[in-house]
């Protein structure tokens, strides 16, 4: 039977099956990352799919997927909201929540790693995850918005945090769930 590893840069050994998963869950966030639910402010599940890849698949296979579903929308693939994509997207006012994403995957990885794959570790990390990448992202929107005129926190936070918390929070309780059924049937 042929070897399925592959060594990577720092020695560590990459299965097959991990580059697989990482490549379908890019895909699972870029699908989701389509699916626009209509509101007042409409929200996607990309969030959803973000926190579900690390939940599922762990966080360096998770963390990997993220970095994936950027790069392709970074080359030109349509896998952000709006069947976007490319580098104006990254750079432009919503981009720092799509980098945000990276992120929140990194922070899942560390806290689960060092305090061990608990459920309420999983939910607090991802809980802390999406703060980090709010932060992130409205820092981010501040900055190209204030090229057409200044902002305030509040006012940011009003337009691109406010309105898309209690969804979030719904989404990660759905992935979180997920994930303590999956995650067994994935390793």
């Amino acid at each position: 039977m042929a070897d399925t590893t592959v060594k990577t840069v720092n020695g560590s050994k990459w299965k097959t099956l991990d580059m697989v998963y990482v490549g379908i869950f890019a895909v699972l966030i870029a699908i989701c990352s389509w699916i626009s639910i209509p509101t007042v402010v409409p929200f996607t599940m990309q969030t959803f799919a973000v926190f579900a890849a690390v939940g599922i698949l762990g966080g360096r296979r998770g963390t990997f997927a993220v970095l994936v579903y950027i790069l392709m929308g970074a080359v030109g693939i349509p896998v952000f909201a709006g069947f976007s994509a490319g580098a104006g997207v990254l750079f432009g006012m919503t981009g720092g929540y799509i980098l945000g994403f990276v992120l929140s995957a990194l922070l899942y990885w560390g806290m689960t790693r060092a305090l061990g794959e608990k459920l309420w570790v999983s939910v607090v990390s991802m809980v802390l995850g999406l703060a980090v990448c709010y932060a992130f992202g409205t820092a981010w929107f501040m900055v190209v918005y204030s090229k057409n005129g200044a902002i305030g926190v509040g006012t940011a936070l009003a337009m691109c945090v406010v309105p898309f918390v209690i969804p979030d929070l719904c989404k990660i309780a759905l992935a979180a769930a997920l994930s303590r059924v999956l995650k067994p049937h994935v390793r």
